[in-house]
């Protein structure tokens, strides 16, 4: 169904090139739109005309004609006039709107279909049938993007990635819940690695700088074949999520770039807790304190290099390692040592990763 507002905005455009008033009423509520001020038509001759079997009849000096969609009269559309060049316009505007509903109901078909593909919710021949109804070709190399937008209240972002993507044909969007945009984007077939990820940090910084938004972009693994269009989106979705846990720092996140996160992501929440208690014993992970974990941090950022991370953190080299010292007394680690370096790298992603579980159970 037309917006009242896609209407108005049909005849007034119509109106203002051939000066022909047009009203439109739908057969349910009324008036809906209209060229002209004030209350000139007459309802019941509107509801005759309605029930009669004519899609077209001339009465009060004026054209009245049905907006039919597969058969149902939806509008009836009243051109102002009794010339025969009114009746050739209100056959014109009728024509337009018939064709605008077709391309909206399209519209809407296309974004069911991606949204149960993407949910797996279609029979391998179904996705080839409807596709082929819908006019998608099935043999394209395409990706999967999930727009994470933090602060949009008035759909900002849709409106630009409509614009920017998917008025250009060939690229679909939809959505599975509020926060997250989906975006299926049609590529070129010698696209490469590097230029996927460009596509990405295009839209961050279109969002960011043109929207004033907060946004995170996540894809997976290119993929040729619509059946393949719902793997590819799980990946991303994966990859956002994972993203959001061990590299909250990332705007852009691909799913092959993912790491041990992805690793750490798949283990089940009882094993990791046992490796947790296994490294701390009986000290917990929030008793280290944010010294600590920032000198760390740094100390991995330079390669295990002590020297190169205290001249950065403008701190001694003793005291360095009396950090260092502190927390092996702690824990029994010395990152001093390539492997328990490594071990309390990953033991702090395990335990970023129960925490994760552990607000998005609540």
């Amino acid at each position: 169904m037309l917006t009242n507002q896609v209407i108005q905005n049909t005849i007034d455009e119509l109106n203002s090139i051939t000066k022909v008033d047009f009203i439109v009423y739908d057969v349910e509520s009324g008036v809906v739109a209209s060229t002209v001020k004030g209350d000139i038509q007459d309802p019941d001759l509107i509801e005759k005309f309605i029930d009669s079997k004519v899609d077209s009849q001339s009465a009060n000096d004026c054209h009245y004609i049905k907006v039919r969609d597969e058969g149902d009269v939806l509008y009836v559309l009243i051109s102002l006039g009794s010339t025969e060049f009114a009746y050739t316009m209100g056959k014109v505007a009728v024509s337009q709107l018939q064709n605008l509903m077709v391309a909206y109901k399209e519209r809407l078909d296309r974004n069911s279909f991606f949204q149960n593909l993407i949910l797996d919710n279609l029979l391998l021949v179904d996705i080839h049938n409807r596709a082929q109804k819908l006019h998608i070709e099935n043999d394209k190399p395409r990706m999967v993007y999930l727009i994470e937008v933090a602060n949009d209240t008035d759909n900002v972002a849709s409106q630009m990635l409509r614009s920017l993507y998917v008025e250009q044909g060939g690229n679909y969007m939809t959505s599975v819940d509020e926060r997250i945009i989906i975006l299926v984007k049609d590529m070129e077939p010698d696209i490469t690695r590097e230029e996927y990820n460009e596509v990405a940090q295009t839209i961050v910084d279109m969002l960011e700088s043109e929207g004033m938004l907060r946004v995170r972009v996540s894809y997976g693994l290119p993929v040729r074949d619509l059946t393949d269009v719902s793997k590819c989106y799980k990946e991303a979705k994966m990859a956002l999520e994972v993203g959001s846990i061990f590299h909250s720092e990332m705007k852009v996140i691909s799913y092959e770039k993912l790491g041990i996160g992805r690793l750490i992501y798949q283990l089940p929440a009882n094993l990791c807790r046992i490796f947790v208690k296994e490294i701390f014993g009986d000290v917990k992970p929030s008793d280290i304190d944010a010294e600590t974990i920032a000198t760390i941090n740094k100390f991995y950022e330079n390669n295990l290099n002590i020297s190169e991370t205290a001249r950065q953190m403008y701190i001694h080299r003793n005291t360095l390692v009396y950090r260092m010292e502190k927390l092996h007394q702690m824990i029994g680690l010395d990152m001093r040592s390539f492997e328990d370096a490594v071990t309390f790298k990953m033991v702090m992603m395990v335990v970023d990763y129960l925490e994760y579980l552990e607000k998005h159970d609540k």
